[in-house]
This record gives structure tokens, C-alpha cells and sequence, in this order.
């Protein structure tokens, strides 16, 4: 049996370049299923992203959904693509099984955090309290180029990983310090800034908004003496202020004690993400 892509409707381009295309999945012409592709803006549509994904029940365990996503990534391709990404729901075993067994490897997790009633106490000894304007260029003027290694070390090209980059500032931080329910807080311990965390409104699930934990950091000299911790929980804090009582962030997989401290305070993983490259 042959299984083809067989488009639902006109390809789509959005005002930013994004192209995106739904498809059914057809053994010898019927459908079976369905899947859509898209790029990815923020590494300048050089990345593509294979998603929802579905295979109907009878054609399930056929070898049905790799010929799909192998189909998939052949479109990317002839779009200019040269990595493909996979976005798995947590729970979806079968389908990180799928993209493992395809090449797929995992770069980083969603995860979240359903928040409890009150602000959670801080540490004796710290305090926060807002950036300032002083403060907010200083990091302004690194992060950028910090945010943009971040995904160089992890393979992504460095030109891709500047977009990635510069796109992430511009569209959160449009109007800097000064954008409508952006919280820069800053970590204070016997008056001295010892780490910085910036939080902002966000959907961090379908049709659930929440806040979202955008940049944490602990100053390099300061590290190990569970600052991060007080970050996270001065996190909480702004979020439960905004309304909303859900926290949500993403993580390199390779950040291990990122990911212990996430899960130390309750932080589960919404979604897995993987990529492979498309040679």
C-alpha cells in the first residue's frame, strides 16, 4: 500500500513569512489521517515544524505516521528548510517513540506550574524589587547575543540562532522596560543584585493564560547558593499579582540543574522538544 500527502487546502503565508500547510495522509488515495507543517519565524523559516500529527485507528501500527512525517520533511525541504522539529505532547508516548526512532532528538521542554493561593515566602536575607531603567540597558546591551549562543551551543547555526534571538526580544519587549505587563524583578541579598527574572503574560496552555518565566538568571559570581530557587519563587509571585494562577517556562534539556530545580517546585512537562536535521 501506498502512503502519499495529499494537500487540504492552499499553502499559507502569513504577513512574517511563515508558511504552513495542512494535508490529509492517504493509503492509495483514502484518507487516514492528517497532519500540518509549518515554519518556524523565529529561525528565520530555516526550520520546520511537523505537527498535529494523527493517524486513524485502523491505520494505526502500519508504519502509516513515519512515511507521513518522512513526506512532511520532504516538503520542508523543497521550502528551504534545513532542520525539521517535532513538538510532542508530554503524554504522547507513542509519538516521541515515533520521532526517536526517526532521528529526532530532544532540545528542550515546555513545562508549567499551576500555582497555589498566597505568595510564596522568600528566603531570610533577600528581597525584590524592580529593574531599573539603568539596569534593564546593561542587559539589553548582553542579552541578545547570550540568548543567541544559547542556541549555537545546542546546534542551531549561528545565523538562525541570531534571529531566533533578535525576534524574541522584539516581540516580547516592544516597548522595553516599559511594555504593558512585562515584570523585570531583581533579586536583592544585603543590598547587592545577586540575579534578575523576567516574567510576562502568556497562553502557556491551549485556552489557559497564565504567566511566563522569559529569562532567569543568577549572577555569575553568586551561583550555588540557591538564589535560583528565591528567582523562581519571586516568579510565582509576580504571576499570582497578575491574575492567572499558572507559571510556564521552557528549558534546554541539557540544563540540568535547571530542570532539578523546576521539578524540585512542581514544574511538570507540557511538551518535548525534538529535531533532527534535514541533510
Amino acid at each position: 500500500m501506498t502512503t502519499t500527502l495529499r494537500p487540504t487546502g492552499p499553502l499559507q503565508q502569513a504577513d512574517d513569512g511563515t508558511k504552513s500547510r495542512s494535508y490529509e495522509v492517504c493509503v492509495n488515495g483514502r484518507p487516514a489521517g492528517a497532519v500540518e507543517i509549518a515554519t518556524d519565524p523565529g529561525f528565520a523559516h530555516r526550520a520546520g515544524i511537523v505537527r498535529s500529527l494523527r493517524i486513524d485507528g485502523p491505520d494505526r501500527r502500519r508504519g502509516r505516521a513515519t512515511v507521513a512525517v518522512l513526506a512532511a520533511e520532504e516538503v520542508l525541504r523543497g521550502w528551504g528548510c534545513d532542520q525539521s522539529q517535532a513538538l510532542v505532547p508530554a503524554d504522547a508516548e507513542a509519538a516521541l517513540h515515533l520521532a526517536e526512532t526517526l532521528g529526532y532528538t530532544e532540545r528542550s521542554r515546555n513545562m508549567d506550574k499551576e500555582l497555589l493561593p498566597g505568595p510564596p515566602p522568600l528566603p531570610e536575607g533577600v528581597e525584590g524589587r524592580p529593574m531599573t531603567e539603568a539596569e534593564y540597558e546593561a542587559w539589553r546591551a548582553h542579552s541578545v547575543g547570550d540568548f543567541a549562543r544559547d542556541w549555537t551551543d545546542r546546534g542551531v547555526p549561528p545565523e538562525q540562532a541570531l534571529a531566533k534571538s533578535e525576534a524574541s526580544h522584539r516581540d516580547n519587549l516592544p516597548q522595553g522596560l516599559a511594555t504593558p505587563g512585562v515584570s523585570f524583578t531583581v533579586l536583592v541579598h544585603e543590598g547587592a543584585a545577586v540575579g534578575h527574572v523576567w516574567v510576562a503574560p502568556r497562553e502557556v496552555r491551549p485556552g489557559r493564560p497564565g504567566s511566563y518565566v522569559y529569562d532567569v538568571e543568577v549572577a555569575e559570581e553568586q551561583r550555588g547558593k540557591g538564589y535560583g530557587r528565591a528567582l523562581m519563587l519571586l516568579a510565582e509571585r509576580v504571576a499570582l499579582e497578575a491574575g492567572p494562577p499558572l507559571l510556564g517556562l521552557h528549558v534546554f534539556t541539557t540544563n540540568t540543574p535547571a530542570l532539578r530545580l523546576y521539578t524540585s517546585l512542581g514544574y511538570r512537562t507540557t511538551q518535548r522538544n525534538l529535531v533532527r536535521p534535514l541533510l
